[in-house]
């Protein structure tokens, strides 16, 4: 028994690890050629550096390793996300590395409509807690943009659907960005033209849009996924510029719809939300200034009858001035009658101030004060001005040299001597008016002198106080009087009667005493 054991062990056929890896493979390949599976991505995480994926299909049993190849992610439709159900097709293989077998896929889609929806659910109310779906963040769009970019498929309807709405409604500068609006990398290409028309300069070679409208036609879930990208959601949600939403049909809604200042129906209800009707417009703008003239008439018509009502209430001219032309003709009528009187008092209070030598004397007096005071002080002034220029030369001799300082003091000199000269030229001005005022004021006091009267052959009567004697009456028998000529004086006394004293010195010539009164003496 033992021996047949033996040779019955010796007998089987020996493989290497290399041949049984081989051989499996092989064998797998073979019968599992093409096959499609079924089954949630469990981690993955990205594309690895050299472009290769590798992630598990699992479901609630068992797990299955799964690549994808550079060549084959660039095809795919849409980027795999953890959690998402899809449907692989490719085939089995085996890696002897590790002893273990994977699925190579080739075409990678999602597992319908509800695992598509599930994870549409997911990022929209992830977004929505971060804010980015708030009406309160969407700006207002423009009313009359200038510049409208349009990011979409160059080659598709819908842009010229676009076009031709804003022709017909408002003709303007539109830009178009063309993109890819379906497949694997039509977010990324959405994505980079938002923000590339965001990029722009306001002043730049290429106009920055005043609106920009995201559009694509009507689609299924699959064929709209790219607008379902959250990096898209968040550029629009930061776009500085305004942004209208037009993908798909009325029916369908994307992140993009959610996240965009306004969501249109359609792309053609975009290019009419985006501008508004010109005709329209201007029959407006007619309509308006119609009523403008209209209103504008019927304002001036309003406020002139107004001005006419509040005419018919003023009174006249010649009622708003009969009483000032009353008042001037009885001011005209007291003018003269006023002058009259003025003049005669006037003449009264000049002839009522009595103009004595001794009032002359005293103005005199005081003028003659006054002259020598300003003199004082005009000569006082004058040498304190040339004591602080001297000071000031002297303060200022040290900073100069001696060729500035001898030009400065010849023209201090010279300034010096010119006011110098005005003050002796002022000087003598003032002692010429004040020397004519002095000859006028002794002319008038020889005028108004009683000596001058003395010399025709009158005498001054004055009694033994020496106080005038200026009636007849205050003369008394025995009275001394002394007796003023031109030439001296001569004392006398009084006898009553036209008798003459017995003692009297010889008079130059008689004198008539006032009301026909015969001589004293």
């Amino acid at each position: 028994m033992s021996d047949a054991a033996s040779e019955s062990r010796t007998n089987a056929t020996e493989y290497t690890v290399s041949e049984i890896s081989g051989a499996l493979k092989r064998t797998v390949e073979d019968v599992f050629g093409n096959v499609r599976v079924r089954g949630e991505i469990s981690g993955y995480r990205g594309p690895h550096s050299s472009g290769h994926a590798y992630f598990c299909l699992k479901d609630d049993r068992a797990r299955l390793d799964a690549v994808v190849w550079k060549t084959t992610m660039s095809r795919l439709k849409f980027r795999p996300e953890e959690g998402m159900e899809v449907i692989a097709t490719g085939r089995l293989t085996t890696y002897p590395g590790k002893s273990n077998y994977q699925i190579v896929i080739d075409n990678l889609e999602p597992a319908g409509a509800g695992a598509l929806m599930a994870l549409l659910e997911e990022r929209k109310r992830r977004l929505q807690a971060e804010g980015l779906f708030d009406a309160a963040r969407k700006r207002r769009l423009p009313f009359m943009p200038c510049v409208i970019g349009v990011v979409t498929s160059p080659t598709g309807a819908v842009i010229r659907d676009i076009i031709h709405r804003i022709k017909d409604r408002f003709p303007l500068h539109v830009l178009v960005w063309p993109v890819r609006v379906q497949g694997e990398t039509a977010g990324a290409e959405v994505t980079a033209a938002v923000n590339g028309f965001n990029a722009l300069p306001w002043d730049g070679a290429i106009a920055r849009p005043d609106l920009l409208i995201v559009a694509r036609g009507g689609g299924s879930l699959e064929d709209l996924w790219g607008f379902n990208d959250e990096a898209l959601a968040r550029a629009v949600a930061a776009s500085g510029i305004p942004v209208i939403s037009a993908v798909g049909h009325e029916t369908d809604w994307t992140l993009v719809d959610l996240a965009a200042d306004m969501r249109a129906p359609t792309p053609t209800g975009a290019a009419e939300i985006a501008v508004p009707v010109k005709v329209d417009l201007e029959a407006t703008l007619a309509g308006l200034g119609a009523r403008l003239k209209t209103a504008l008439s019927r304002n001036f018509e309003r406020k002139r009858q107004a001005a006419r009502a509040a005419a018919r209430a003023l009174p006249s001219p010649d009622q708003l001035l009969a009483l000032p032309r009353r008042r001037f003709d009885e001011a005209t009528s007291r003018l003269g009658r006023a002058l009259s009187v003025s003049v005669e008092r006037k003449r009264g209070r000049l002839l009522g101030q009595r103009l004595t030598p001794a009032t002359l004397s005293r103005r005199m007096n005081e003028a003659r004060t006054l002259t020598r005071r300003d003199l004082a002080r005009a000569q006082a002034a004058f040498f304190a001005i040339v004591r602080e220029r001297r000071a000031r030369f002297s303060r200022t001799a040290t900073r100069l040299s001696p060729a500035p300082i001898a030009r400065r003091q010849k023209l201090q000199g010279d300034a010096l001597l010119a006011l110098t000269r005005r003050q002796d030229h002022a000087i003598s001005r003032r002692l010429d008016r004040l020397r004519g005022k002095l000859t006028q004021a002794d002319r008038l006091l020889a005028t108004l002198s009683h000596k001058a009267v003395l010399a025709r052959g009158f005498a001054l009567v004055k009694d033994a106080d020496g106080a005038v004697v200026k009636h007849a009456a205050e003369v008394v028998s025995g009275m001394a009087l002394s007796l003023e000529f031109a030439d001296g004086t001569a004392d006398a006394v009084a006898i009553s009667g036209t008798a003459r004293p017995k003692t009297v010195a010889k008079p130059a010539a008689k004198l008539k005493a006032p009301g026909g009164q015969g001589s004293l003496f």
